[in-house]
């Protein structure tokens, strides 16, 4: 049996490089469809090893930003490596990169 945490890392490494997603479309194609905020919580729980393996920093919020304060420049630079671009407001177009879960 697999955790919800489990859940979401499955769904989120099928991101693909140079795309993004949203907490509330991660949760939307998890156990949990109203789940935003778990999603927040999954993905803070990953350790160093997990973090490799599950792109974490594909997620961003429905206005197109980073919200992980923590992190936000790692973020925004794994982003900007994968071709991911942002405005002058920092700001991903969601129009262009956002991943249909397909």
């Amino acid at each position: 049996m697999t955790s919800y945490y489990d859940d979401v890392y499955e769904v989120v490494r099928r991101i693909p490089r140079g795309k993004v997603s949203t907490y509330g479309r991660i949760a939307q194609m998890s156990a949990v469809p109203r789940g935003a905020r778990g999603v927040g919580w999954a993905l803070a729980g990953l350790g160093p090893d997990r973090a490799r393996e599950v792109p974490w920093w594909r997620v961003i919020n429905a206005a197109g930003r980073i919200s992980n304060e923590f992190n936000a420049t790692l973020q925004r630079e794994l982003l900007e490596a994968e071709g991911v671009t942002f405005d002058d407001r920092g700001y991903v177009d969601l129009d262009w990169f956002l991943w249909d879960g397909i």
